[in-house]
């Protein structure tokens, strides 16, 4: 990010309340194999910047691609028309939320050696896992991929804040699809949720190179496996399903901007309510949830938001109960509490809105053989396949890929199209164990979607494995 653009947005910004410039340059390469076969190398760079300006208490922003002189000045006209235009209208009057003025860099982790690999390497590298899923003529479908992303961000304000951040983006995937007349079956590694930041050795030692002949035996046992039976079973999820758990039914749910209302259109509202906070028991005194977005090999760590909010772990819910809600800077003056450095846009051409970042389960104290050794009748499930919950985020249904019964303390036979159903509001109260720290694994997902016009988020989650007690369990066939 050249100091020149410093320099131009100093010159150029308008006199008003406050003014900011956030500069985002991007560039992004996706190599694939898909049945032995080299997919078309994909490459794309985006760069731009988007100008906000708060001017007697409204408020108004416009994005550019145009980073020429002559563009920023157009942007800069563009965002304080907009301000002049809602001041007065607005749900709150914005020049009297004191947004921060930070100054610092931050970058995502990088091993210290690691050697360079060409595009060739890497492609070698996934040809090989590939050909390794072909172990019977019933795998039908199999794929890995390798998708980077290196982004630098530059926030300014004209009365001096300057951060730059620096984050790189690493998505490995592995998936095989077995067939069997009617039936097909698909095993991926981590449920395409192996998404951290830093360099190639979340690829090279994520686990995912070695995986393709055991995910291929596991989508051929299922194959032969029966349907999971229905019921009400204690239910214990892996990571992998987890990380959907807690997106869909802590995460949005948390958000204050939806709780404030402005999703209700598009993405839809939240059960919670403000008056919750503080003394509403979410879940078990088990349940420990952290906004996290300091860990930094995480998918969405970052040191300041984009509203320049200084990130910092801190609890959404402690031992149960619901603490504090998932909003940035401007939610938070809305609605008169505190929340967390969640202000995030997707991109240069939107603006930032309430997300989550790092949400996480905090490690308990049972590994996962005390945790199966506690349990007469369960069944395990791993990997996310389906999901739906309603517009408040409270009734759901969730699918996984691969499923075991728990008999006796024991791990059984392999059950396929596990699925579970419950109401968030209650589900959480029937945590009986949290994993302990061998049973966490680092997760996420650059798909989150949310608002109008559309903005498709990363957003990291770690988690233990988590044992619930009697939860509505069926198969496919239920």
């Amino acid at each position: 990010m050249p100091d020149s653009i410093s320099s131009l947005f100093h010159k150029l910004a308008p006199a008003v309340d406050f003014c900011s410039l956030r500069i985002v340059d991007e560039t992004s390469e996706f190599l694939g194999v898909r049945q032995d076969v080299v997919q078309p190398l994909s490459t794309s760079v985006d760069r731009g910047a988007m100008v906000t300006v708060i001017e007697r208490g409204g408020y108004g922003y416009a994005g550019t691609s145009d980073l020429s002189a002559a563009g920023l000045r157009e942007a800069m006209a563009r965002a304080r028309d907009w301000a002049a235009t809602s001041a007065g209208r607005s749900v709150i009057d914005y020049s009297s939320i004191s947004l921060p003025r930070p100054a610092g860099r931050y970058a995502s982790p990088k091993s210290a050696n690691l050697p360079r690999h060409s595009r060739r390497e890497l492609i070698d590298l996934l040809l090989a896992e590939s050909a390794a899923c072909r172990i019977d003529d019933r795998i039908v479908d199999w794929e890995a991929s390798l998708w980077t992303v290196a982004t630098g961000q530059r926030y300014l304000t004209a009365d001096g804040a300057d951060i730059e951040q620096q984050f790189r983006y690493v998505m490995p995937n592995l998936s095989v699809s077995a067939n069997a007349g009617a039936d097909t079956q698909t095993r991926s590694f981590g449920g395409r949720g192996l998404c951290r930041q830093g360099d190639l050795s979340v690829f090279l030692d994520g686990g995912m190179i070695g995986a393709g002949a055991q995910l291929a035996e596991e989508a051929l046992a299922l194959l032969s496996a029966p349907n999971c039976p229905a019921g009400k079973l204690d239910l214990l999820l892996m990571p992998g399903q987890m990380m959907l758990q807690i997106h869909e039914s802590i995460g949005h749910p948390l958000e204050l901007d939806r709780i404030l209302g402005d999703e209700r259109n598009f993405a839809g509202t939240s059960f919670v309510t403000l008056d919750m906070f503080g003394d509403y028991q979410y879940g078990s005194p088990l349940l420990n949830v952290s906004f996290d977005p300091s860990r930094p090999e995480q998918f969405a760590s970052y040191a300041w938001d984009d509203d320049g909010s200084s990130a910092e772990k801190i609890f959404v819910i402690r031992n149960g109960v619901l603490v504090r809600p998932l909003g940035g800077a401007v939610s938070q003056a809305r609605a008169g509490m505190d929340g967390v450095a969640a202000a995030r846009a997707c991109s240069w051409n939107r603006p930032p809105l309430d997300r989550m970042s790092n949400l996480n389960i905090e490690a308990g104290e049972s590994t996962l053989k005390q945790m199966i050794g506690s349990v007469e009748h369960g069944v395990l499930m791993d990997t996310n396949t389906s999901w739906s919950i309603d517009d408040s985020r409270n009734k759901f249904q969730f699918g996984c890929e691969y499923g075991r019964m728990i008999e006796n303390g024991e791990l059984g036979q392999v059950v396929k199209n596990p699925n579970y159903r419950g109401v968030s509001a209650t589900f959480w109260r029937s945590l009986k164990a949290v994993g302990d720290h061998s049973t966490v694994e680092v997760m996420g997902t650059p798909f989150c979607g949310k608002a109008e016009p559309s903005q498709v988020i990363r957003v990291g989650h770690a988690s233990p494995a988590c044992l619930f007690e009697q939860v509505d369990v069926f198969g496919a066939e239920n």
